[in-house]
């Protein structure tokens, strides 16, 4: 009997059987998810009048925790800035965000990415929380993250986007040089079980108790977004609808694997520059449709171009890189069982309640005392949606500047 043979029909009787088509399993291409979550970010400013922004919203939940504990939340301008009332559920941003959740768990389930994953030292663990504070606090401080002060603060028109996206490139690009130091070599591991395969393997050959567990895990998914839709739906249509865009937001980023820090890192590594040029693309499509939204009467969302948005993208840039992952990214990682990006989603939380602590005296003197710049109002609306093109035109020509440069370094 050919023993090779037999091997590879159990290997074969392992595999989950095949419950959604392969379109919907595969990974999606960053171009195609980049372009649909640039249309949907447009769509989700002319519907809610707000921005697609998720730190604003862990910065609440921080202020939630400090309640809990009898802190007085009233002292806190920050606080007061960024509209902190109600709660998660009853919150535009708070009831995006469990979307977006359950949204890339969905996805995660779907393309057989759930697994459950250790951080292979205790410094993957200090990266993970450090790196999360420097880029929460770096993104409150800024007042945006790699959405609002990037993927949606471009489109918004608003000249501290650009400072941010300068400073935040030049973060990590500090954050690559970082995490080659020997301290960061950790040496990954491969744990064989019993059965001779690895602890970290793929879902499809995990047992079928487990498959069976994530089949239930799903299945409240999906009761837990049903829920939450008749709740939000009861509040207001709005709020329902803006679960639906968290979902597909969530969703869409899993299935692309989105990762803004992956984008700079892998550009200066290596100079592949598919990932950034496809979030360019993305930040292209949604000016448009923002500015539509704008003509219409929606209000821009427009922030100080201040020493605080230098200081605050650089800390960012670096704290994304040294996490290994952004604000985005750490999301749906998180979703698909990596217990790294639950600790990082943690620091990011404590690094923006830090910025709340000290936001009072910080912000007369990096804030408040500069401009509000809004590019529609210097160029006219044509001319500013032209000056934004030009530039991300720019940025895309620099990429491949930097590509050509790495690539001719390494011959």
């Amino acid at each position: 009997m050919d023993i090779k043979a037999n091997t590879h029909v159990d290997i074969q009787k392992q595999q989950p059987k095949v419950r959604f088509p392969k379109a919907w399993r595969v990974t999606w291409s960053p171009l195609r998810v980049t372009v649909m979550l640039g249309v949907l970010a447009a769509y989700y400013f002319g519907l809610t009048g707000t921005f697609w922004a998720v730190t604003g919203e862990f910065t609440r939940w921080g202020a939630d925790i400090m309640k809990l504990f009898g802190v007085n939340t009233g002292k806190f301008q920050y606080l007061k800035l960024i509209h902190y009332q109600g709660t998660v559920l009853t919150r535009i941003d708070g009831v995006m965000i469990l979307g977006m959740f359950l949204g890339a768990f969905g996805a995660a389930y779907i393309s057989n990415n759930l697994k459950w994953r250790l951080p292979m030292s205790w410094v993957r663990v200090g990266q993970a929380l450090i790196g999360g504070m420097l880029a929460g606090f770096g993104a409150r401080l800024a007042m945006g993250c790699n959405l609002a002060a990037f993927f949606t603060g471009i489109p918004q028109f608003s000249l501290h986007a650009w400072i941010f996206a300068v400073f935040m490139a030049a973060g990590t690009f500090v954050g690559t040089k970082i995490i080659r130091l020997p301290l960061f070599r950790t040496r990954a591991r491969l744990v064989k079980n019993n059965n001779g395969i690895s602890k970290y393997h793929d879902i499809g050959k995990v047992s079928k108790n487990v498959q069976e567990i994530h089949t239930v895990m799903f299945i409240i998914a999906i009761i837990l977004t049903i829920l939450l839709l008749i709740h939000s739906f009861a509040i207001t249509t709005v709020l329902g609808l803006t679960v639906l865009f968290g979902l597909a937001f969530g969703f869409l980023l899993e299935k692309g694997q989105i990762c803004f820090t992956s984008g700079f890192r892998d550009l200066w590594n290596f100079g592949r520059t598919l990932m950034l040029d496809s979030i360019l693309a993305g930040m292209a499509i949604s000016s448009v449709g923002t500015l539509v939204f704008i003509m219409l009467g929606r209000t821009p969302k427009i922030f100080w171009a201040g020493p605080n948005v230098i200081i605050g993208g650089f800390l960012f840039g670096m704290g994304i890189v040294i996490a290994g992952g952004c604000e985005t990214g750490w999301m749906y990682r998180a979703m698909e069982g990596q217990v790294h990006f639950m600790l990082v989603g943690v620091g990011n939380v404590i690094g923006s309640m830090l910025l709340v602590f000290v936001w009072n005296s910080w912000a007369p003197v990096l804030a408040y005392k500069y401009p509000k710049v809004n590019l529609l109002q210097i160029f006219g609306n044509f001319g500013g949606l032209v000056v934004t093109f030009l530039l991300l035109g720019i940025c895309y020509l620099l990429g491949q500047v930097w590509k050509r440069h790495v690539l001719k370094k390494s011959l």
